[in-house]
């Protein structure tokens, strides 16, 4: 039996994630109460990824862990998605590489490329 494929953004969706410097991420505590957090979105071909600058501890990331249904808002869209862990060397790598194409120059790379934080990887498919 094998497993289906990851589900993908529309080509449109994944261009609007790619030129968006700054996304804010919907999450929602146990209680259901909405969270918004400004963060960085990097696309590598098919695929959307997140990182959390602030590890594991961080609000998002904590809530995102515990209910991986969140929506993702980049310009006036507002989009379904689902986080999956994405840990593993060649999507750190793929986001690595993202981030420095898409943030070279800008204020807090360096510290998105800390190995510390690299197991907060996520990949993000439409829900």
């Amino acid at each position: 039996m094998g497993y289906a494929d990851p589900m993908r953004f529309e080509p449109g969706e994944l261009a609007l994630l790619d030129a968006t410097e700054e996304i804010q991420i919907e999450t929602a505590r146990p209680d259901g109460a909405a969270h918004r957090t400004t963060i960085w979105i990097v696309v590598d071909g098919d695929d959307a990824f997140v990182r959390s600058v602030n590890g594991a501890t961080a609000r998002w990331y904590r809530e995102t862990i515990a209910n991986p249904a969140i929506t993702i808002h980049a310009g006036d869209r507002a989009l379904a998605a689902r986080a999956i862990a994405a840990a593993d060397a060649d999507s750190v790598g793929r986001v690595s590489d993202a981030l420095r194409r898409k943030y070279t120059g800008i204020t807090g790379l360096r510290e998105m490329l800390e190995p510390g934080i690299f197991d907060t990887t996520l990949r993000l498919e439409p829900a």
